[in-house]
């Protein structure tokens, strides 16, 4: 077999593949087998499994969970523009969850001494806390899903989801919900 010829097959053999997992390619749009819709689903049950610990602890909704979980790995501080490109967060969904932890006594603002134009975020004692105490409740959760995955499988999956984050790069245009 030539390597065109191996390359045609294993091209067949992935849409095969893919019409399994997916649903057939008849080009009849159905949202149930469509991949992002899927996702969302995923992303949606995955969101609401953690969400039942930290709202039920603490009141937080999850853009202050993901707030604080990135400062709580920050012990330097971090300017909000920071938060925004590690969470995939909207500049304006962060700024409202800083305002709220703020006004729960979950984090302080302190002048930035390398600029003094603008602030560092820092989780406050309470919001270490309550980073401390969510940690492991959360890693239980994440045990649980995971369950019954072996390590290949995990990999596997994440390999898989960086080559989707990969193949939509050019597509973002940096743009994140």
């Amino acid at each position: 077999m030539t390597d065109t010829t191996a390359h045609i097959s294993e091209t067949q053999k992935d849409e095969k593949h893919q019409s399994d997992v997916l649903g057939p390619s008849s080009g009849v749009f159905e949202l149930e087998t469509f991949f992002p819709y899927q996702v969302r689903v995923f992303y949606s049950d995955v969101t609401s499994a953690l969400s039942t610990i930290y709202q039920r602890d603490y009141g937080l909704m999850p853009a202050e969970w993901r707030t604080m979980a990135i400062l709580g790995s920050a012990p330097e501080g971090l300017q909000a523009s920071e938060i925004v490109a590690r969470s995939s967060m909207d500049k304006v969904v962060v700024s409202r969850a800083v305002k709220r932890m703020e006004e729960r006594g979950l984090l302080t603002r302190k002048s930035n001494a390398a600029d003094g134009r603008s602030f560092l975020l820092h989780l406050s004692d309470e919001g270490r806390a309550a980073f401390e105490d969510l940690g492991p409740k959360l890693l239980a959760v994440e045990k649980q899903m995971l369950g019954g995955l072996s390590d290949t499988e995990i990999s596997a999956f994440l390999a898989v989801t960086r080559k989707i984050r990969d193949n939509l790069s050019g597509e973002l245009g940096g743009v994140r919900d």
